[in-house]
């Protein structure tokens, strides 16, 4: 299996990653940008990347800087915000073409490397701070981003649960904030935030794709040299622990709805950090992670308790999350049997054959994942998030050698913390 060799270069306030490789179409210029969630900055975090890809000093407004990016054969640029663990991390991603396939001699990769530092180091600004009207209206998107959730009632039960459960702790936080949080936002206040940003953040930026890596290290040194000249060394924060669970917590909370949703949080003390992560990953995908697993069979097709049901690994908080639809006069038997399963699962009630099965899949979706520059960057990303140096090759080998002793041992290390259940005012059972 050819795997993709990433090497890492320090400079002072910036930790540039490249990867050369002929396997994508494109290449990739992927900056991650990371700091410890906090109720203090979420909000302004999350807005900061939409403010900056409406213009820069030299191409003032959004259309002028999306036809510079058409210019670069279609370059595409887009940002994002979103949690890992108790980290936020704004990512700010430009995909140009391999320049090796044009026909002329553009020098594309490094225009397009000017280019991503210059949305970063060079926004537009009307008199020394951030444009009031772009602020305006990328509040007013912000705050309908946050408000859609309360739409969509799988994920509104998923922030619920993790709210519950996670009270006191970071992890409680979303990475979008509140809406009266966005609203007291101006545009001097998002303008000094972003620069302490520059100064204090943890940045990385791979550079992935066919690319000449002696050429691109020093193209991206000279690029970004500014926001070098500004950091301060900032230390590793480390995640909450997990507390000890005595007693599951129980949350009800009544909506107009048709359908109930029933999420339950369990604690696993387990993260991206520790020899027992992949493990984990196997015991998940066993009780509730794929198709074959005892939600899928036992909940959902054998009792018919659920329109759906699965479980979800958070790799860096240590959490396992059990998502369900279910009718509402279903509540106690559904949360019986997820317990059984958990249960099973502590119990070794599963055979070779389903280890076997779900470690393929497992090295399958961690492949899958792999084979789109973005993918590669989220699974690398994981060693900068948690300190902890974990290749994809290593990664794949130990999914191997897990046996169902080593399943049998971290599923009982798991505790249920809190069971949330979403329910129609009418079902009052």
């Amino acid at each position: 299996m050819n795997q993709l060799a990433e090497r890492i270069h320090t400079l002072n306030g910036l930790t540039i990653h490249t990867v050369k490789t002929d396997k994508y179409k494109t290449n990739s210029l992927i900056l991650m940008i990371k700091a410890p969630l906090a109720k203090e900055t979420v909000a302004i975090r999350a807005l900061l990347p939409q403010i900056l890809q409406n213009g820069t000093a030299n191409y003032s407004t959004r259309k002028q800087l999306r036809e510079r990016l058409d210019e670069l054969y279609g370059a595409m640029l887009t940002t994002d915000v979103q949690k890992k663990g108790e980290q936020h991390i704004i990512t700010v991603r430009l995909d140009v073409a391999n320049e090796r396939f044009l026909s002329d001699a553009t020098p594309l990769f490094e225009q397009a490397l000017s280019l991503l530092a210059e949305v970063l180091l060079k926004p537009r600004l009307e008199e020394g701070f951030f444009v009031k009207s772009v602020v305006d209206n990328e509040k007013r998107s912000l705050i309908q981003r946050i408000q859609s959730v309360y739409d969509d009632k799988m994920r509104y039960a998923n922030v619920r649960v993790t709210e519950e459960m996670c009270k006191n702790e970071p992890y409680a936080l979303t990475a979008f904030g509140h809406v009266e949080e966005v609203e007291e936002i101006t545009p001097e206040r998002v303008y000094r935030f972003y620069e302490e940003l520059l100064k204090t953040n943890q940045f990385d930026l791979y550079m992935v794709g066919a690319i000449d890596e002696e050429k691109a290290l020093k193209q991206a040194t000279a690029a970004f040299q500014t926001l070098a000249s500004k950091h301060e060394s900032t230390e590793m924060t480390k995640t909450t622990p997990s507390p000890e669970v005595n007693e599951a917590r129980i949350v009800h909370e009544e909506q107009d709805i048709k359908q109930g949703k029933l999420h339950m949080g369990f604690r696993t003390y387990t993260t991206y950090a520790d020899d027992d992560y992949v493990a984990m990953q196997v015991c998940n995908g066993l009780f509730g992670g794929f198709s074959h697993s005892k939600l899928f069979m036992n909940v959902r097709e054998k009792e018919s308790l659920a329109y759906y049901a699965a479980s979800q690994l958070e790799s860096h908080k240590g959490i396992m999350m059990v998502m369900s639809g279910i009718e509402f006069n279903k509540y106690d038997r559904a949360v019986e049997i997820i317990k059984e399963q958990f249960e099973a699962m502590k119990k070794g009630d599963f055979s070779d054959q389903e280890i076997e099965q779900t470690k393929a899949m497992l090295k399958n979706q961690i492949l899958e994942t792999a084979d789109v520059a973005r993918g590669f960057v989220e699974l690398a990303y994981h060693q900068v998030v948690s300190g902890h140096e974990r290749t994809m090759e290593e990664w794949l080998n130990q999914v191997n050698v897990i046996t169902k002793e080593d399943v049998i041992r971290v599923a009982n290390k798991v505790k249920l913390d809190t069971i949330y259940f979403l329910k129609g005012k009418e079902a009052n059972q």
